[in-house]
């Protein structure tokens, strides 16, 4: 669970599905019994989350009026941030998006709108997918103290 919400901060784990592993693991081992409906939820939940993270940034760059240049940028920037702590992870898309935008065109005002979008498009899938690793973790403390 624990490593499941580490997830949800560093893209290189998948937060929820990781979540959900938990949960998995905690039903096959015995020691609680979740309902399939609840099963089957929360691995939508997982599934969802996970796909909109990889859409939702690219989103909020494009309606922020980002181009693909702007995009491939925030996805470099990403990559390049995951070597710079937490810092780097947040930062990184937005310079990239907006790094991205003026190689596109030289308009620092519409790159740094872009550049926007991007870092709020990517705090909302980090918000995604913490709600959904907390709403599982939630369920997998209740079946363990039930």
């Amino acid at each position: 669970m624990l490593l499941g919400i580490a997830g949800c901060l560093v893209p290189v784990l998948p937060g929820p599905p990781l979540s959900y592993l938990g949960l998995v693991l905690v039903h096959f081992t015995r020691f609680a019994d979740v309902s399939h409906k609840l099963f089957i939820i929360l691995g939508v939940i997982a599934i969802v989350v996970t796909l909109l993270d990889y859409i939702v940034p690219v989103w909020g760059t494009r309606h922020f009026g980002g181009s693909k240049y702007g995009t491939r940028g925030a996805t470099v920037g990403l990559v390049i941030g995951l070597f710079l702590g937490p810092a780097g992870i947040i930062l990184g898309p937005f310079i990239g998006a907006v790094v991205g935008e003026l190689i596109f065109r030289d308009d620092l005002k519409y790159a740094m709108k872009a550049g926007f979008g991007s870092l709020l498009g990517f705090m909302t899938g980090v918000g995604l997918k913490l709600a959904a690793s907390f709403i599982i973790t939630f369920y997998f403390i209740k079946l363990l103290a039930a």
